[in-house]
């Protein structure tokens, strides 16, 4: 059992089903990642950086890009979803599509061999 594993058990049905969507995507898109608990939320990381995590709240759920930038990048995308400054909202009558996934993942991924999570140095 993994630490995703042990969150999911807690989620009620319904979204845990989205959330488990979503990590098999993650999990295709993403083979070697570690699958980790940073900030309280269940996510992958690769090379030590995360790519992206994932929480359920009590009227939806979020997928979570750790990077206050990347929602923005794809601002045309992503029109369709609540979202706020770190997090994009879906619910089971507003899914995130496999193709939505690909393009979050992707971009974090351009993001992190960018530097978005190199320390800075003076």
């Amino acid at each position: 059992m993994t630490v995703i594993d042990d969150y999911l058990k807690n989620v009620p049905a319904g979204q845990r089903k989205l959330l488990e969507e979503l990590r098999k995507e993650m999990r295709k898109l993403l083979p070697k990642a570690e699958e980790a608990i940073s900030y309280g939320l269940p996510c992958f990381k690769v090379d030590g950086k995360v790519v992206g995590g994932f929480a359920a709240n009590k009227n939806f759920c979020s997928y979570y890009p750790f990077a206050g930038s990347t929602l923005g990048l794809l601002k045309k995308e992503l029109a369709d979803y609540s979202q706020t400054l770190s997090a994009l909202h879906f619910t089971a009558e507003k899914p995130l599509t496999k193709k939505i996934i690909k393009l979050l993942v992707d971009t974090k991924l351009k993001q992190i061999d960018e530097g978005y999570h190199s320390k800075k140095t003076k």
